[in-house]
């Protein structure tokens, strides 16, 4: 399974929530999950088949998105005033990731059911597959198996370099947005991260040259 498309994004956008970024800085891991509490049935029963036909004891995945910063991303993955999204360098995040043992990283697939029906996909790409209807997501994952222990979640080791920023969600009202953002830079070595409340749904600049339309 290849790593990257031709055209490689310089950042992987993970929409999480406060709790799981304050978990991420304090710890500095990021924390891989078992798919069966996915939102998407299709998704998780895929990585559910993977793991019985390989007869594996785990398979924990933690995904993230090669797009830039959409309503879609925001509404779907972080839909509230706790919503973040972890805007990661790439490079440095992939390099801490594969010392991980038994780990898989991959973009996702993208398939029509037409096309799924001709052509069968194999056992080992049924991780990184995914109906049509998700391609705008432009998801990379990383996805870890054992063979024997069972494991409900796995902690990775990664650099906190590797954050470029961190969004907060545009539905946290301004007057918490520093409150947040105190609590997020006092946390050790994180004082020098970069933090914005994000104006997707309210940006004052696009305001003004809408105001200027002549």
């Amino acid at each position: 399974m290849p790593e990257q498309s031709p055209t490689i994004p310089q950042y992987l956008r993970r929409y999480t929530d406060l709790p799981a970024l304050l978990y991420l800085l304090k710890e500095k891991k990021i924390t891989l999950l078992d798919p069966a509490s996915w939102d998407d049935s299709n998704d998780s029963h895929y990585l559910s088949r993977y793991k019985e036909k390989k007869e594996l004891g785990s398979v924990l995945a933690v995904c993230f998105s090669q797009a830039e910063e959409t309503y879609h991303h925001w509404r779907v993955f972080s839909g509230n005033a706790s919503g973040i999204c972890i805007r990661f360098k790439r490079e440095p995040l992939l390099r801490a990731l594969r010392k991980q043992q038994g780990l898989m990283l991959g973009e996702v697939n993208y398939m029509a059911l037409a096309e799924a029906r001709k052509s069968l996909p194999a056992i080992a790409a049924l991780p990184f597959i995914k109906r049509a209807a998700f391609i705008d997501e432009r998801e990379f994952r990383a996805v870890f198996e054992s063979g024997a222990a069972s494991l409900h979640s796995l902690d990775v080791a990664i650099p906190l370099s590797c954050i470029d920023r961190i969004s907060l969600s545009p539905w946290l009202h301004r007057n918490l947005a520093d409150a947040a953002k105190e609590a997020i830079k006092g946390i050790d070595g994180c004082a020098g991260l970069k933090v914005y409340r994000s104006t997707l749904i309210g940006n004052e600049e696009w305001k003004t040259i809408g105001g200027s339309a002549c």
